[in-house]
């Protein structure tokens, strides 16, 4: 009777918690913890506004990209079949219409929310035990939608598709083994190309978008969370040079480059599968920004806002003194970080050689505390190998620098935590797809054009 007590459940559970615990506390006594050392004088080791060269640039258009996903069951005999239904959301705030009616004692809330702009690229795609007609296997059901999707979406009537912006990239895409042909049973190596295409081994069909690789996320027996995040944030970073692209290749809405600023939710980096788009967008990115310093004199603003995450979880320890209060870290101060500092207190890595999102970020990071004392945590885009160099952290690497904490000082508010007005917009849109397939650009960029001609 005993011996059967002892196993019986009730007496289990303590002894199993003492045997972890015992491990628990072997494994406690094996980290290796950060020395925080002394309290830092961080008015010492920040930059002001007032460091850096004096701005009174005032943008017309600002344009904030985000996205959402969920998933849901559906009934078609199969245990556990699911589909996702992935957003992504493009706002554009009209900063002349916001100037104007914050002149007024009383804004008119409707006339306010016509100041915003949305649309979004919205598509459903399959999970476990869901087929399409006409297809064999849930993969490539999903593998025919993505394709799909990009080539259904544009800005202007004249411009490239998604799909276009996405091979433009993909042409740039570094070499090596491309990997195995996506099709069940076939072991042929294949490589990527432009558009629909048979694979040379099993004949198959393949698409350009095979080579995001986003189909070998799919679970084929559960939930499919981590695939559609991924095709989310794939989308996310297509679509901010999809638009950058498309205002290129309308020449009456070229210069409207000078007065624009683009925000993206998130670091300003590619990751999972699709992580090779990196190099690609540091490319394009680079010949965009160059043509625009010849013919306009002026530069691009790519800010990517960080909401959540270990970034986030840094600035505000560093803010806080060891009363416990805010406010360590002073209002309107510039922290520029460098690889060494970010492998030293934020993403722990020993080994000497070891650089931070070397091959998939394409901006740099930094923390800025605004004017009224909130913090924002963001990547801006760099445009050539000195600014991306993270070994140094200059202010000369941090394009526009002076324009973009000005920037932020007018749109950072404690209604949105580590965010800002434009992503804020963004991401009730991505969240509530109320203009699904609307185009909105060709309507703002018309009505701009009319109201005034930048000079």
């Amino acid at each position: 009777m005993a011996d059967s007590n002892f196993i019986s459940g009730q007496s289990y559970e303590p002894l199993r918690r003492l045997i972890s615990d015992t491990r628990l506390q072997e494994i406690l006594g094996q980290i290796r913890i950060r020395s925080t050392g002394e309290t830092v004088d961080w008015s010492e080791q920040t930059l002001s506004p007032t460091d850096l060269e004096s701005s009174t640039w005032q943008p017309k258009l600002l344009i904030a990209i985000d996205g959402d996903y969920s998933k849901s069951i559906v009934e078609n005999g199969y245990p556990g079949a699911e589909i996702g239904y992935v957003t992504v959301s493009t706002v554009v705030i009209l900063l002349d219409k916001v100037r104007e009616l914050e002149k007024s004692a009383f804004i008119d809330p409707k006339k306010f929310r016509e100041t915003e702009r949305p649309t979004s690229v919205d598509s459903i795609f399959v999970g476990c035990n869901v087929v399409l007609d006409g297809e064999d296997s849930v993969k490539s059901s999903m593998r025919k939608m993505l394709y799909q999707v990009l080539g259904k979406f544009r800005i202007f009537d004249n411009t490239e598709t998604l799909l276009e912006t996405f091979e433009a990239l993909l042409k740039e895409k570094p070499g090596g083994r491309a990997g195995k042909c996506p099709h069940d049973n076939c072991e042929a190596d294949y490589e990527f190309s432009i558009g629909e295409y048979q694979c040379k081994g099993c004949g198959g069909k393949l698409y350009s978008t095979d080579s995001l690789r986003l189909h070998e996320l799919q679970n084929p027996s559960g939930t499919n969370g981590e695939m559609y995040g991924q095709i989310m944030e794939t989308l996310k970073k297509l679509q901010l040079i999809h638009l950058l692209r498309s205002f290129e290749q309308e020449p009456k809405y070229f210069s409207f480059f000078r007065d624009m600023a683009f925000f993206i939710e998130g670091t300003l980096a590619v990751f999972s599968t699709a992580s090779w788009l990196a190099k690609p967008i540091r490319t394009e990115l680079e010949r965009l920004n160059q043509k625009i310093k010849d013919e306009l004199n002026s530069e691009l603003i790519i800010l990517g806002i960080e909401r959540t995450g270990n970034f986030v979880k840094h600035f505000s320890d560093i803010d806080t003194k060891k009363t416990g209060e805010d406010d360590n870290f002073p209002a309107q101060s510039i922290f520029l970080l460098n690889n060494d500092y970010i492998k030293n207190n934020i993403v722990f890595n020993d080994n000497p050689n070891f650089v931070y999102l070397e091959d998939t970020a394409f901006g740099r990071k930094f923390f800025y505390k605004t004017k009224a004392g909130y913090r924002v945590v963001a990547s801006l885009a760099t445009y050539n190998n000195y600014q991306s160099n993270t070994q140094t952290s200059f202010p000369a690497q941090f394009p526009r620098l002076a324009d973009v904490v000005g920037l932020l000082d007018k749109l950072v508010s404690s209604r949105y935590e580590n965010s800002v007005t434009p992503l804020a917009a963004a991401h009730a849109e991505a969240a509530i797809p109320l203009n699904l397939g609307k185009s909105i650009f060709e309507d703002i960029a018309r009505q701009i054009n009319t109201q005034s001609t930048p000079s």
